[in-house]
């Protein structure tokens, strides 16, 4: 039974492993490519136009892709933030929601006593909210620092 187990876990690795090195592969011819292509593209450019033009308009391209890679990058960046503030709160909703949450934060104030928890309560609020607010100003800051 367990040496099954270890020769399907080597064969899906085997064929992962394959799998990852012929996308490499594929990648690299790619690259390749698009590399000859622009080669081309530039020659086409600098044989009718001349130099100056065949590099603005290699640049051009160059600055297109650029752009379009960084708002996809920009946009997937937002959409896991969406997924995080939301998988978050439902933790949080779903944690104070729970009976046995709301059993134990009762068993402590009658354990401890509502005179004493008062201040420990202003304290933990304190420090939430310096949490909260150190976790705003990092979420403010530009792109171009993170």
């Amino acid at each position: 039974m367990l040496q099954r187990l270890i020769n399907d876990v080597k064969d899906s690795a085997g064929s992962a492993l394959r799998l990852t090195s012929l996308a490499g592969a594929a990648a690299i011819a790619l690259f390749i490519a698009i590399a000859f292509l622009c080669a081309a593209a530039f020659v086409f450019v600098l044989q009718h136009y001349g130099p100056v033009e065949a590099c603005l308009a290699g640049a051009a391209l160059f600055f297109v892709v650029t752009l379009i890679a960084a708002g996809a990058f920009m946009a997937r960046r937002r959409e896991m933030r969406r997924r995080a503030e939301r998988a978050a709160k439902a933790t949080a909703a779903a944690a104070l929601a729970d009976p046995v949450m709301i059993a134990t934060g009762l068993q402590i104030v009658r354990a401890i006593g509502v005179k004493r928890l008062i201040p420990i309560i202003a304290v933990g609020g304190l420090a939430l909210g310096l949490m909260a607010s150190r976790s705003a100003a990092a979420s403010e800051k530009p792109a171009e620092e993170e």
